[in-house]
């Protein structure tokens, strides 16, 4: 009789089929979870900032914006651009999509920082009529 005993395979050999594809899957998801992580932080800062808050306001504030868009005017979606804020200086270059229950619009902000926002363009997109509100213009 024949003794036919191999010997038993290590713990990478019995187990490599399920750990590389799970192990790349877990990486993937650390890797989007980091980048979504970058994404939300950035956007935060955007949405706290001063110039995004006063902008937001000066839409939701003005009667031809509300009469192309009607009442309430929130935003919507994402917002793009850039702000950048050192000590009492910066600069803001956003573009803020916004709704209504009329229609929806695009907000375009640019501005400078010397101690407060001073704007050179405040100015409200509609879609529908493909009209340009300058919020500037008193």
């Amino acid at each position: 009789m024949q003794n036919d005993h191999q010997p038993q395979k290590n713990w990478w050999d019995r187990n490599w089929k399920w750990f590389v594809p799970t192990g790349c899957l877990g990486l993937l998801t650390l890797f989007g979870l980091f980048i979504a992580g970058i994404f939300f932080g950035v956007t935060s800062m955007m949405k706290d900032s001063d110039a995004y808050k006063e902008s937001i306001a000066a839409a939701q504030n003005n009667k031809l914006v509300i009469e192309k868009l009607g009442s309430p005017i929130e935003t919507d979606g994402m917002v793009s651009g850039n702000i950048s804020t050192a000590n009492n200086s910066g600069n803001c270059n956003l573009e803020i999509p916004l709704k209504g229950p009329k229609g929806k619009g695009t907000l375009f902000v640019t501005a400078e920082k010397r101690g407060k926002w001073k704007y050179s363009e405040l100015t409200v997109y509609i879609e529908k009529t493909e009209e340009e509100i300058d919020l500037l213009q008193k």
